[in-house]
């Protein structure tokens, strides 16, 4: 891939500096320099080892060979890359989405699907008032409007969310929170929730929930948290996992039984053991739930986990444990969204999960929307951040398994734990918090 990547680069660069094609085209160009640029950008960033990125880099092969002197099939070759850019996922890959959009509703003002992959970039970038522009243009020129009803509810959804922004800076005084706020509605969805909530944090922290204007403030932060849940773009991911917010997986634990199996040893060798009282008690539960380090090759078949979380932290490699062990949703708390995207993108393991949570499940203790605790830190156990998510969603029962041992929590999660604890039994390692 590398010398096949560095060729394209080069003839790219040869035909754009000669303009060969330029004469037959018109639009070649200026598509030649655009790709150009991107695929120099991408040298720049490092091995080229996503299966979307060497789409991407594919379809630009495709698209400057359709720049040549009658060729044939320019501008479909514009949509797919385009499309392949979106997918490969990154401000960088929409800013050159929107370039290939824009050159494309340039050759045909009439081309729906050249106006929704203009209005997709735009919506990636966080630019959601000339996204809707883009969507409407779009609409228009679709002749059936039950096949576009996924762009009519986008174009409300941005609408609602900059309504969110707008109401929120209503209720604070002019300053510098106000205007952060209102400069939110134009940065990428999950930047802006962030921002949000960090004004929402520090508001919080400076006049107390028994403020009312702070309590109207964390719920307009709430509606807005809902929207993103309920109809965004999705963040690209590998393998066809799908992604799911906090609504999601509250019908996955709701009314249901939960258990959280501790990873020491003793729990595991016991849970192997042929017809072993505590392996048969996991197997009862509706719901498994295991953190961290899942088994690796070499042990017997793997146990069962029906939900796995991890942490990633920054003495962690970002190999991290059990990204390959199957799991039927897997969840990942980290606080640095950039970070986070960067971990999910490079290492989650096509099949090993069917669900992933998404980006408003990734800090839960201290996010307004869910848990919102401050002073937990960043050494706080992964147990113990998926047992206060699990604790917040309303599990109809929900039990820790070995997690009275030693190790397994740190003091002060521990002390949580005791003193909501309903019924403790050294026999099975079981506690019940409800």
């Amino acid at each position: 891939m590398g010398q096949t990547f560095t060729g394209l680069l080069k003839a790219v660069r040869t035909r754009t500096a000669t303009g060969g094609p330029g004469h037959q085209v018109p639009a070649a160009p200026a598509v030649l320099r655009l790709c150009g640029d991107h695929l120099a950008a991408l040298a720049a960033s490092g091995p080229m080892d996503d299966a979307r990125k060497n789409r991407l880099v594919a379809s630009i092969g495709t698209l400057t060979t359709a720049c040549s002197p009658g060729a044939d099939g320019l501008f479909d070759a514009l949509l797919r890359t385009g499309q392949h850019a979106l997918e490969a996922g990154g401000e960088d890959q929409a800013r050159f989405a929107l370039g290939i959009a824009v050159e494309a509703t340039g050759m045909r003002d009439r081309s729906k699907g050249a106006w929704r992959l203009r209005g997709r970039a735009l919506d990636a970038l966080g630019r959601s008032e000339e996204a809707v522009q883009a969507y409407e243009r779009h609409l228009t020129l679709q002749q059936e409007p039950s096949s576009s009803q996924d762009i009519a509810r986008r174009i409300a959804t941005l609408r609602d969310l900059r309504r969110c922004l707008d109401d929120a800076a209503g209720l604070l005084p002019e300053g510098e929170d106000a205007a952060r706020l209102r400069a939110l509605r134009d940065v990428p969805a999950a930047e802006a929730g962030a921002g949000f909530a960090d004004v929402v944090r520090q508001r919080t922290a400076g006049r107390g929930m028994a403020d009312p204007a702070v309590r109207k403030l964390a719920g307009a932060y709430a509606a807005h948290r809902r929207l993103l849940d309920r109809d965004r773009m999705a963040d690209p991911l590998l393998g066809g996992t799908e992604p799911i917010g906090v609504p999601a997986l509250r019908r996955l634990v709701e009314g249901r039984t939960v258990c959280l199996v501790a990873g020491a040893p003793r729990v595991l060798e016991e849970e192997r053991t042929a017809g072993s009282p505590l392996g048969k008690l996991i197997d009862g539960y509706d719901l498994v739930v295991r953190c961290d380090t899942l088994p690796t090759g070499g042990d017997p078949a793997p146990v069962r986990t029906d939900l796995h979380a991890l942490t990633l932290r920054g003495d962690t490699p970002w190999t991290g444990p059990g990204w390959g062990r199957r799991a039927g949703t897997r969840l990942v708390f980290g606080d640095r969204l950039t970070d986070w995207r960067r971990a999910l993108r490079a290492r989650l393991v096509a099949d090993a999960q069917d669900h992933i949570g998404d980006a408003s499940l990734r800090r839960p203790l201290s996010d307004p929307a869910l848990i919102g605790e401050d002073g937990w830190g960043t050494r706080t156990t992964t147990a113990f951040t998926v047992l206060r998510l699990l604790d917040f969603l309303d599990a109809d029962r929900l039990d820790l398994i070995g997690f009275g041992l030693p190790g397994q929590l740190l003091p002060r999660e521990h002390a949580w734990v005791t003193a909501r604890a309903t019924h403790e039994d050294e026999t099975d390692l079981r506690t019940q918090l409800r």
